[in-house]
């Protein structure tokens, strides 16, 4: 079996040139602009391509029976992605500046059971989406003391 490794994670976007600037800015990823069509816009996230289809893309794709009716409400959430930072600072800069680009923070920042400085947020199109930094051994949760158990 060939060696598999996930190489994009696409968002459905309303707005692809606003959305893909949130992500821009707020996390440094440059537009890989040789993928640039009038419905997507693609970003080089270090490792994997972050895209972003706009809604004509869920005819292409034929999900036409998962887009959201009303803007306002969108389905139930079945996928969010997280992003890797390089420490634990970076989390808390990350979820403010999130904000000020018209994003939302749904969890602040905090310490998970398992070593991970982390905020959940999501972007102005409402996609969450999670900015982590790895601050210790992360320890088997059978080893975590009932306390720092959250289940």
């Amino acid at each position: 079996m060939a060696a598999a490794r996930l190489a994009y994670v696409n968002l459905f976007a309303r707005d692809i040139v606003a959305l893909s600037g949130f992500y821009t800015e707020l996390l440094g990823f440059p537009e890989i602009a040789a993928h640039r069509s009038p419905i997507y816009r693609c970003l080089d996230a270090h490792g994997a391509e972050l895209g972003f289809n706009a809604t004509e893309a869920y005819a292409l794709l034929n999900l036409q029976t998962r887009q959201p009716v009303d803007a306002q409400n969108p389905l139930p959430l079945g996928v969010y992605f997280t992003i890797e930072l390089d420490s634990a600072d970076a989390v808390d800069r990350i979820a403010e500046n999130c904000v000020r680009l018209g994003g939302a923070v749904l969890k602040p920042p905090y310490l998970t059971y398992y070593n991970a400085r982390q905020a959940v947020l999501a972007d102005p199109e409402g996609n969450v989406f999670r900015v982590n930094h790895r601050v210790g051994t992360r320890t088997p949760y059978d080893a975590l003391p009932p306390e720092r158990r959250p289940l």
